[in-house]
This record gives structure tokens, sequence and C-alpha cells, in this order.
């Protein structure tokens, strides 16, 4: 994967800005795919896309598309130019055509199933691809090669995480909706049926999360697959909105569960050099900012939704940050240090 975000050296003056957040793994996986898609763009209608039009197609500032600009001309070493109406290549950037056997390309069709099941995948991208790959085929080998590849009943109550993330994968591929039995852990573990509209399937540390319109809630919910107890695709279908756009949906969020954050504040902690040198390797959330101090602390600025798994997350470094404010999280931290020290006591 291309190095997207140059870091800078310790030697850096007193509080000088260092890293700009970018999202973690799955930033940087959709800012290559935007910057693959910039490419074909530009080759294929030179002249027509400017700045401009770059930032308003992709919904980010013109500043982010300038860094992108920055990093196809000298990272990449294509050579694009602007000639005042748009830009183009001198010299276009093509995909060898390859040809496949059949054996191969049926190889490849498997690895992309598997990879649905892989953290740090696009999955919505990865449904296309798997269209694209089974096109290859001819339509008389369709059913067999369906029968291989997804040798999966409609309806599961097993808990096994594959095949339920499989049977999603499938429901979002197809559009069709989806009946599931959720069990709610803010709520006792109370069980409900719901019926849902798959948008989104993502990794989230060691869980899998869904991003879904909930007919029941009236609105899009997210869901730890973890927790569906039973699924049962559907065969009424469902669109997906235009204007849905995962970033907006989790906002400012630490983590990816909404319902349980509050609003968003400044954040600013500062960490002792050890903790510090492993905190500026990270991204941490699109929003952060990195200070060096020259005794080798470092401050992390935040604009953040403070979220009970940003609280998990402080208590990882225990000693090792000081929190500069909010104040608030200062009393919520040392509650639960308390907590943990009487368990300890108490063991």
């Amino acid at each position: 994967m291309l190095l997207l975000e140059c870091r800078r050296k310790r030697t850096m003056k007193k509080g000088e800005k260092a890293i700009k957040g970018g999202g973690g793994r799955l930033e940087e996986i959709r800012r290559t795919a935007r910057l693959l898609d910039i490419i074909q763009n530009v080759a294929v209608a030179p002249h027509r896309w400017t700045r401009k039009a770059l930032a308003e197609k992709y919904e980010v500032s013109e500043r982010q598309i300038q860094k992108d600009l920055t990093v196809i001309r000298y990272r990449l070493h294509l050579d694009l130019q602007n000639d005042g109406n748009g830009y183009y290549f001198k010299s276009i950037p093509r995909l060898p055509t390859i040809s496949y056997s059949f054996s191969e390309a049926l190889a490849l069709l498997l690895a992309a199933r598997v990879g649905q099941t892989l953290p740090g995948i696009d999955t919505y991208e990865l449904s296309s691809a798997i269209a694209r790959l089974e096109s290859l085929f001819p339509k008389e080998t369709l059913p067999m090669l369906k029968a291989v590849t997804e040798d999966i009943p409609e309806y599961s109550e097993s808990k096994d995480r594959v095949k339920k993330l499989t049977l999603l994968h499938q429901a979002l591929s197809q559009r069709k909706q989806v009946k599931i039995l959720y069990r709610t852990a803010s709520r006792g573990n109370i069980i409900s049926t719901r019926l849902i509209e798959p948008y989104r399937i993502i990794p989230y540390l060691k869980t899998w999360q869904l991003v879904a319109f909930c007919h029941a809630r009236k609105e899009i919910r997210e869901f730890n697959i973890d927790r569906i107890e039973k699924l049962e695709i559907l065969d009424s279908t469902y669109e997906i909105p235009s204007d849905f756009d995962l970033d907006s949906f989790f906002g400012n969020v630490w983590g990816v569960y909404r319902q349980s954050s509050r609003s968003v504040e400044e954040v600013e902690l500062e960490f002792e050099p050890e903790a510090g040198r492993w905190v500026a390797e990270g991204v941490w959330h699109k929003s952060q900012r990195l200070l060096f101090e020259d005794d080798g602390r470092v401050r992390l600025k935040l604009h953040i939704s403070i979220s009970p798994d940003f609280v998990c997350w402080l208590l990882h470094f225990g000693w090792r940050v000081k929190i500069l404010k909010p104040t608030w999280l200062k009393e919520e931290l040392r509650k639960e240090l308390l907590r943990a020290l009487k368990n300890i006591e108490n063991s």
C-alpha cells in the first residue's frame, strides 16, 4: 500500500505540528481508492477535471485534493499537467490487459469471497469486484459456479461469524432486506426482531459492524454482527440513498458506537515519552494533531465525540497519560481507576 502520510522526525521544534490524522487503516484504503479513481478520471477525460471539480466529486476540500495530486506527481511519478482548463497526463497510465484461465479466474473469485471476511477491506467495493469476476464466466456455468462459491443456506441460526458475514454480504450485493434477531447489550441483552437494509459492513478492532437502516427505529443504525442471533435474507429489495456517506454518518465519534457518545468537544492529552512514541506512530482519528515537546513528551489534540471506547483507550496508558482537557474527563477516568483498584484489592 502506498505510504500516504509523511511523519516528521523527532528533531522538530517544540510545539510544531507534526501529524494530521486520517482515520486509520480504513481511511488510508479510502484515500488510495480515491487516488486511483482520480488517475482514471483524468486519463479518461483530460482537461476536464479542475481541482475544484475533483473536490466536489469526492466531497473533500481542495486542499486535500492538492495533497492527492502531489502524491500522484511526486510519489507515483506520473506526468500530471494542468493547462489552465484542467488536468491531463502527458503519457496516459494504463492497466495492462490480463487474461485468465477458468481455473485462475475461479481461484481469484474464491479469494475475493474469503476477502469478505477479513478486516480492513472495503466490502462495498469488493462486492462490485466479485460481480465483475463472475461476469468472466460463460452464463451456462453460473449455476455451478454459485454452488461452489455460495454454498450457504438462505437461513442460518448459526452464531458462526463467517456464515453471518457471508449472508450479509450477499444481501448487500443483491440489495435484499434482512430479518434479524438482535441482542441489545445496552438493554440487558434483550432480543428483538428487526427488519434491516444493509448499507455497509466494516471491521472495527476485533469485531465486525453492520451499518443498516432499521425499520423499527426508522433510522440508520449500527449493529454488532456477533450480537445477531439469527438472520434471514428476504425477497424484498431496497436502495441505498445516493446521499448516504459513511464518514458523515459516524461524524466525529471515537470508534463506531454513535448511540453511546457525547457531543463533540476539544480533547487534549499529554503522553510520557515511552507512550508518546507509540501514539505518534498511529493515526487514531481524522481530527488528530500531534505536538512534540523537547523533553520527549507528546501532546495529542482531538475534536471528538467521547465514547466509552475512548475512555477504555485512555485507561490502557495508565500513569503515562495526563488529561489536560476536558475537566470532566479527568474525573471520569479517576472513578474508573478507583473501581479497578477496588476490584484488585478485593480479588
